[in-house]
């Protein structure tokens, strides 16, 4: 994960916990809880720098665990089958958003525990065809993120970042040639 990515996740993920909440008047000490699901915890060394620039760009936010948010995680480490229960866990829990690390099935996951939290995923390379939204123009439901785009996409994913980060004017594209999924030709 770049941390352009994380950078941007972590604006979807805050614009999704408070935007219902901007047109309420809201008592100053509301505490946001975010729910996470994913292979590895933050605590382990294979996923703590990745997971640390999420945290990272919370911080640069204001969002400081312990004062205006609450982190719940649930991880399922190479046992896959278990992330149905593990995503209705976080259901029950009531958090405010999930986020999701790891591939598309923790997504496909959370997205079959919940119709109604928002669920933020880390990366899928196809998330139309994957099943994870509608359509990229109109993802609808619950269910938005990250995307490794193609070519014919690239305009669109720059719209996006223009809406997202108003007033941007310069736009860098790293591109590993011959990685793995050479038909993608940028990462958003």
């Amino acid at each position: 994960m770049r941390l352009g990515t994380v950078g941007l996740l972590v604006l979807l993920v805050i614009s999704v916990v408070v935007a219902p909440f901007a047109a309420e008047a809201q008592p100053a000490a509301k505490v946001f809880w975010i729910g996470l699901l994913g292979s590895s915890s933050p605590t382990e060394p294979e996923a703590s720098r990745i997971w640390e620039g999420f945290f990272q760009g919370l911080r640069e936010l204001g969002y400081v665990e312990g004062q205006n948010i609450l982190i719940e995680g649930r991880f399922y480490g190479d046992r896959t089958e278990r992330l149905p229960a593990l995503a209705a866990e976080l259901v029950a829990l009531k958090v405010d958003v999930i986020v999701t690390g790891g591939a598309t099935p923790t997504a496909l996951a959370a997205k079959q525990a919940t119709r109604t939290l928002p669920i933020v995923f880390t990366s899928a390379p196809d998330p139309v065809t994957e099943g994870l939204v509608a359509s990229l123009a109109r993802p609808g439901g619950n269910v938005t993120g990250s995307s490794n785009l193609n070519s014919e996409l690239v305009g669109n994913c720059l719209e996006q970042l223009k809406q997202a980060v108003p007033g941007v004017t310069r736009v860098a594209v790293l591109r590993h040639p011959g990685a793995v999924g050479e038909r993608t030709e940028g990462t958003c």
